[in-house]
């Protein structure tokens, strides 16, 4: 077979990535929402249909895709990539279905209900004819959601239901977007501010739309109170099965989650210590608490206002993004462009979303800031710019983007928490190697973050396998698990409530981030060990990264071949 690396301006399109364009096209009809990721305008304004029937099409079409991938021949490196990463997602799907994922997809961060509304931040808003999309998905989204409450009353019938904390949970978030305050009605007004050219007929459209809207969030919050929870379970723990399914969807990769969990507490130990050691950097005898509380009494460690966190936040990632360039990694001119921006939501915590497919809408960082917040540690947040930006998420996803010559359409918008997440904590790391927390302030709050990702591994396999408490006084419970939180994570008591509910609705997500980065730092160990003299780490992350949004069995076998 041809290698990976070689001439890639020159590789021509094969029947392997003919397969995985056909499958991106049926997912572009499947699910419209992924048009406006692309950045392209076919089936403007519709949503995926989230009901029963809908989803027997969605696995049909699986199944189909599948019998094609794996009837394929590759001619060379990149099919073989292709084809055993799209057979395995694919796969991996089934599975889901069969085991009735869809029926209890309910979590208080990532479900339809979050997706139907965090589509509207990507929509394009420029032009008339972006107004006009915008309100045919205002007028749209009640049918999706009904679609959705049919999967959930299936799920009722069949007896696979959701927790009921999570179920209490989405009834609050359902009921703030219904409200006359919440996500939609302060959308209808963006029109007015933003584009003064819209005809007076389009805008009480886009307003009777949002309308709409939050009458379909205020059906959601009725059915969940008076329908599902009823039937929900109160036990929160997902069990063995259902978690390994779940971890193999979030890091692509299967690992043996009792040797992971004690891998977990291992590494929290460990970041403890030197956590210990950077506090005594700061200030000689502190202890780590006492380091938290000097940084957060610094006010030249702080930022008044959103408007300077944004401007601080560009700042950095600018920086990083001149400095990287001069030696440290090829970065393309589309993908040196990032903005960094306030999210019009309210929910904490700060992530990413990716170019389009044409770099026309470049790579976004948002900061989804909580209402009433208004103070910003710097000392926290630096490594969390490098996560979400160059070297992390922006890099990794902006150069797949970027990779037409080699990579098909699938390939460059593939890809799993594992992947991803890893490589942003492994980004964080990497810039305390390349001398950019040499502050031992931003190092203490590197170390800060890379503790709660090590305490999540800990904690999120502890409660969905019901292993013995690390205090051993019993197994994990929500007051446990919240307490343990409380001891290894620096933020504030709404956070910390959040981030817990987050990890028992979502299992195996919270693990992908450390277990991902233990994953990407054992290839990269593996190349050099491999290589020896001859090992490059600056080459590795090229051809690491050329490969894509691959899953982390994937990653490995690729880089091993």
């Amino acid at each position: 077979m041809t290698d990976l690396n070689a001439n890639p301006a020159a590789r021509l399109p094969t029947a392997v990535d003919a397969i995985a364009e056909a499958w991106v096209d049926v997912q572009l009809e499947l699910f419209p929402e992924f048009q406006v990721h692309l950045g392209r305008g076919g089936r403007g304004g519709e949503f995926t249909d989230y009901s029963p029937d809908g989803a027997e099409q969605i696995v049909d079409a699986t199944k189909s895709a599948l019998a094609s991938i794996r009837s394929a021949a590759p001619v060379d490196d990149v099919d073989w990539v292709t084809q055993l990463d799209l057979s395995r997602e694919l796969q991996l799907a089934i599975d889901e279905h069969d085991d009735g994922f869809g029926e209890r997809n309910l979590n208080v961060i990532v479900s339809p209900p979050q997706e139907m509304r965090e589509v509207f931040d990507l929509s394009p808003t420029d032009t008339e004819a972006d107004w006009e999309t915008i309100a045919r998905r205002l007028h749209n989204l009640p049918a999706a959601m009904n679609g959705y409450i049919q999967r959930l009353r299936s799920g009722i019938a069949s007896g696979n239901v959701p927790a009921l904390r999570q179920v209490r949970e989405l009834i609050g978030q359902a009921g703030r977007q219904a409200s006359p305050t919440g996500f939609f009605a302060r959308y209808a007004q963006r029109p007015v501010a933003a584009t003064a050219e819209l005809g007076s007929a389009l805008l009480r459209d886009i307003e009777a739309g949002s309308r709409e809207c939050a009458g379909a969030y205020a059906n959601l919050a009725t059915f969940l109170a008076d329908e599902l929870a009823p039937h929900a379970p109160r036990r929160d723990a997902v069990g063995r099965d259902r978690y390994a399914l779940a971890s193999r969807h979030f890091l692509g990769a299967t690992v043996d989650l009792d040797e992971t969990y004690e891998w977990g507490l291992d590494e929290l130990a460990r970041t403890v210590v030197e956590q210990e050691r950077v506090a005594q950097q700061i200030s000689p005898g502190a202890t780590i608490s006492e380091a938290v509380a000097l940084l957060d009494g610094d006010d030249g460690r702080k930022l008044h206002g959103t408007q300077a966190l944004k401007e601080w936040m560009q700042l950095n990632s600018d920086h990083a993004v001149t400095e990287l360039s001069k030696s440290h990694f090829d970065i393309p001119d589309e993908v040196k462009r990032l903005e960094c921006l306030i999210a019009p939501t309210q929910e904490g915590g700060m992530y990413y979303t990716g170019p389009s497919d044409d770099f026309s809408r470049p790579g976004r960082m948002w900061w989804s800031v909580p209402e009433g917040i208004t103070e910003f540690s710097t000392w926290r947040e630096l490594t969390t710019v490098f996560h979400e930006g160059i070297p992390g998420h922006h890099l990794q996803i902006g150069l797949a983007t970027h990779n037409k010559a080699t990579l098909n359409t699938w390939r460059r918008n593939a890809g799993t928490s594992g992947h991803c997440e890893g490589w942003g904590l492994y980004a964080e790391r990497l810039m305390e190697q390349l001398g950019f927390l040499e502050d031992p302030a931003d190092r203490f709050g590197m170390l800060d973050a890379q503790r709660m990702r090590a305490a999540r591994v800990v904690l999120d396999i502890g409660v969905h396998l019901q292993k013995p408490r690390p205090d051993g006084a019993g197994r994990w419970d929500f007051d446990y698990a919240l307490e343990f939180l409380r001891q290894n994570v620096t933020m504030s008591e709404p956070a910390l409530r959040f981030e817990v509910n987050r990890y028992f609705g979502w299992p195996g997500q919270a693990p992908s981030y450390k277990v991902g980065q233990r994953i990407w730092e054992q290839a990269r160990d593996d190349q050099q060990k491999r290589q020896g003299a001859d090992f490059n780490i600056k080459a590795f992350h090229t051809r690491a990264l050329s490969l894509g949004g691959v899953g982390l069995d994937t990653l490995t076998s690729a880089l091993r071949r």
